[in-house]
């Protein structure tokens, strides 16, 4: 990478996609990122994730789309199954409309990772505890989790690339958490061997009212499995192991043999995420000289499945009106919310909708997703539904910040 003229420190919170993407365009456009990360080390895991027309644009223009390997296949299949094994034609994500990347979310963090220059600070244990501003700096106190040491320091800008529970976000706008539930809770793995009855390059899913089931299929790699469930009590869920949880979720129904199976891979996976499903809905996204990116700042939810995508597109995105408003931070951030908010609201509704696809929430929208992939599998029309339950249009729109 060539050396560029440093127009500022940056403090970005966060060693996720969307705070690698961020911290490698702030670099490549002539910033000094220093990256701070609660974990004692770079998580390499994490689940499955489409790569959508949005996210392949911003990987491409960031230098990291040919490092992201594409695990998806048109021979990859997949089949809509009930608890007694039966099966029936599904709707293989390598299919969707736009032809999304299949990739392993630590795809996407290595391509990011790798990367980023060697002069580019990384602190891990290390989370931000105070926040302060005036018309020169923010000044953040940061906490090293290992040593115990705290230290405060100034930076022209902070990025809150914290995740859902963004500690950036309390610390800068307030205690209001803006977690808007969908009283949903997701159970997401990456199995070491296919399910027994299926291969490789074979997904599944089992809806049922208020559950479901999904093993997602890749051409090189051994599938990941995604349990997702309504919920009345989100609290109620945290108070067992998850595997108690998902079991009581679909129950009290015997499980069958199948379901029996996916139980006992999930509960044997040495990591897995089990949370509930919330969408981050603020009336700004920037305060001053702090602001957020990501699943901090919007968290679209996986049933929106862009989650990677407006994670890279929106550090990107941040970068390029930096170094279009040199000196001017409050333009620059205006104009970066002002660019994304449309989008990440059509891909909040777009969730909304698509939640019904992964969970049909009664019978009613059971009934309705089967008749919509019947539908999908007829000729001609399969098109058009597609492009409706998908919201193909937006996904796949290449987000053209040179046209801005």
């Amino acid at each position: 990478m060539k050396d560029a003229v440093r127009h500022g420190r940056a403090l970005v919170v966060g060693l996720g996609i969307a705070g690698i993407a961020t911290a490698l365009r702030l670099r490549q456009v002539g910033w000094e990122p220093v990256l701070v990360e609660r974990a004692a080390a770079r998580r390499s895991s994490g689940y499955f994730i489409m790569l959508f027309g949005t996210g392949i644009a911003s990987a491409r223009r960031l230098g990291v789309l040919e490092a992201i390997p594409d695990r998806s296949s048109p021979q990859l299949a997949a089949f809509e199954v009930n608890r007694a094994g039966r099966r029936s034609p599904g709707m293989s994500p390598a299919n969707l409309p736009g032809k999304p990347r299949l990739v392993l979310r630590g795809d996407i963090e290595q391509a990011l990772f790798s990367a980023l220059p060697d002069d580019v600070e990384i602190r891990y244990s290390t989370v931000p505890t105070h926040i302060t501003q005036d018309d020169s700096a923010a000044e953040v106190t940061l906490h090293d989790t290992a040593s115990g040491a705290t230290v405060t320091e100034r930076f022209d800008l902070v990025v809150g690339a914290d995740g859902m529970r963004s500690t950036v976000r309390r610390l800068a706008f307030g205690p209001e958490d803006h977690l808007h539930p969908l009283n949903y809770m997701i159970g997401a793995t990456v199995l070491d061997k296919p399910i027994e009855g299926f291969r490789q390059d074979q997904g599944l899913v089992m809806a049922e009212p208020g559950r479901s089931a999904w093993i997602f299929p890749f051409s090189d790699h051994t599938p990941g499995l995604l349990f997702s469930y309504r919920t009345d009590d989100i609290d109620a869920e945290f108070t067992r192991p998850p595997i108690e949880s998902i079991r009581a979720a679909f129950g009290p129904q015997p499980p069958g043999a199948l379901l029996e199976n996916l139980f006992t891979a999930f509960e044997q996976a040495p990591d897995h995420l089990f949370d509930s499903v919330h969408q981050v809905k603020m009336p700004r996204w920037h305060r001053g000289r702090v602001v957020l990116v990501g699943d901090a700042a919007w968290c679209v939810t996986l049933y929106a499945g862009m989650g990677a995508s407006s994670g890279m597109a929106g550090g990107e995105l941040l970068g390029t009106m930096l170094q279009r408003h040199p000196g001017d931070l409050p333009g620059a951030l205006r104009s970066w919310e002002a660019r994304m908010r449309p989008f990440i609201h059509t891909e909040q509704d777009s969730a909304l909708f698509m939640r019904r696809l992964f969970t049909p929430h009664d019978r009613k929208e059971q009934i309705m997703r089967s008749a919509m992939l019947r539908l999908m599998h007829a000729p001609v029309i399969g098109k058009t539904m597609g492009r409706m339950m998908n919201g193909a249009d937006m996904k796949n729109k290449t987000f053209d910040v040179a046209a801005v």
